[in-house]
């Protein structure tokens, strides 16, 4: 999919590699997609270095994957493809704090009013105490690696759930209400005006 005339992803990577940490970038993608991938970075003229891993069956393998391809002591910021608009700050930040802690898990506060269905009846829940999770999630590789070789189960639904079943703690770290996760056509929508606002801005600033 496009944004502002580009390819999601592109502008992901770009957040990454222009931030002030400018870590390696491995992006693990389906098989079936890398040829088609090589070619939108040629149409696009798209040169920033990153290497291309093969995806699995369910996000946990693909994550696993990507580790494979990593050598020696780091800190790995894992982060959806489709959440283009983190900020340089946000990187940082879950930088920063996974290097002192271990890990950084962005989240964001619920602002709505939250329930949870049980059978034909719902339990109100209370929303100061209800986190929702972003990317980049943030783990020192020891912590990371450790918790990636357990065998996957289907409550994996993002990797603070795989490394929180090895016992660690989890630091959850502010986000921001503009990473948002590109999945519907309004976020598109929504996506390009925070990219033309960005724009505007950079120009008052110059």
């Amino acid at each position: 999919m496009l944004l502002n005339g580009k390819p999601i992803l592109m502008h992901t990577i770009e957040a990454f590699h222009y931030s002030d940490f400018k870590p390696k970038i491995i992006v693990v993608l389906n098989v079936d997609f890398h040829t088609y991938w090589e070619q939108l970075c040629e149409k696009y003229n798209f040169s920033i270095p990153h290497i291309l891993i093969k995806g699995g069956l369910q996000r946990f393998h693909s994550v696993k994957n990507g580790i494979k391809a990593i050598r020696g002591k780091s800190v790995i910021a894992i982060h959806d493809a489709v959440r283009p608009l983190v900020s340089n700050e946000l990187i940082c930040s879950s930088f920063r704090e996974a290097e002192q802690t271990g890990n950084a898990v962005v989240a964001v506060k619920s602002k709505d009013s939250v329930r949870q269905q049980k059978g034909n009846s719902s339990l109100s829940l209370n929303r100061d105490e209800i986190y929702l999770i972003q990317t980049p999630q943030t783990f020192q590789f020891e912590i990371l690696n450790k918790a990636y070789k357990q065998e996957y189960r289907n409550e994996f639904t993002d990797d603070a759930s795989v490394v929180e079943r090895t016992g660690i703690t989890l630091n959850l770290i502010e986000g921001e209400s503009k990473n948002l996760k590109i999945t519907f056509p309004e976020d598109l929508t929504l996506a390009e005006f925070y990219l033309s606002q960005k724009t505007k801005h950079k120009k008052t600033l110059n």
